[in-house]
């Protein structure tokens, strides 16, 4: 689980295993697999960032995509 917080300041609790998209449009939208949505005040790469972490605590990463950017595929 990683904790974000709501646009109305509550803390939440996200399974880092449901998310499916984070986007920055600028509110950050942590869209999950069963089509939910959720609003928070975090940036998107600050939740990428902890969906990272958690999936590397629990070995998950590997099992992931990992995105390169230009400059790391030269």
């Amino acid at each position: 689980m990683v904790e974000v917080t709501r646009l109305n300041g509550s803390k939440i609790w996200v399974n880092a295993l449901h998310v499916e998209l984070v986007e920055e449009t600028p509110d950050t939208y942590i869209t999950l697999y069963n089509g939910k949505k959720v609003i928070v005040r975090e940036p998107a790469s600050e939740v990428i960032r902890q969906v990272t972490a958690y999936l590397q605590t629990i070995g998950a990463l590997a099992g992931t995509m990992k995105l390169h950017t230009t400059e790391e595929q030269s």
